[in-house]
């Protein structure tokens, strides 16, 4: 129908003719109460960032030399943190003669995710970068 003929038939209704596509041909558009459609998709936009997770990289360091009960006190602390949702980082920072055994380094990371490995995956497996050994977890699913 005509433009005239649409914007005619809206304001008889009390409401408004929007244009959902102008660039079609023809174009189309939509007879309602714009107030209302504003106030909706607003409503609608508060409530996705209102129910939105916002992740958190949260940081555990441990030493090439932890002892055994040391080990599962972080990997508790560790487990609270994946339950919370957020991602865990866990590093270990070599120092002096540490660094000719960087592989003592990675076994106690191994053993550190073999502790936790019942509620998350590797995001990133243990690796040497320079004096650090990093690893990156991220809750299951």
């Amino acid at each position: 129908m005509s433009a005239q003929e649409a914007n005619r038939i809206a304001d008889e209704k009390n409401l408004d003719l929007v244009k959902i596509n102008p660039g079609g041909n023809p174009p189309v558009c939509k007879i309602m109460d714009y107030g209302k459609f504003k106030f909706d998709a607003a409503k609608r936009e508060k409530d996705a960032r209102k129910n939105q997770k916002v992740t958190d990289l949260k940081e555990i360091w441990l030493s090439m030399t932890i002892d055994t009960h040391d080990l599962e006190t972080k990997a508790k602390q560790c487990l609270k943190f994946l339950k919370n949702g957020d991602k865990v980082k866990v590093s270990i920072r070599m120092r002096g003669r540490q660094q000719a055994h960087a592989a003592l380094g990675v076994q106690v990371m191994n053993d550190f995710y073999d502790i936790v490995k019942d509620v998350c995956i590797f995001d990133k497996k243990p690796m040497t970068e320079g004096r650090n050994i990093l690893m990156i977890l991220a809750p299951k699913k």
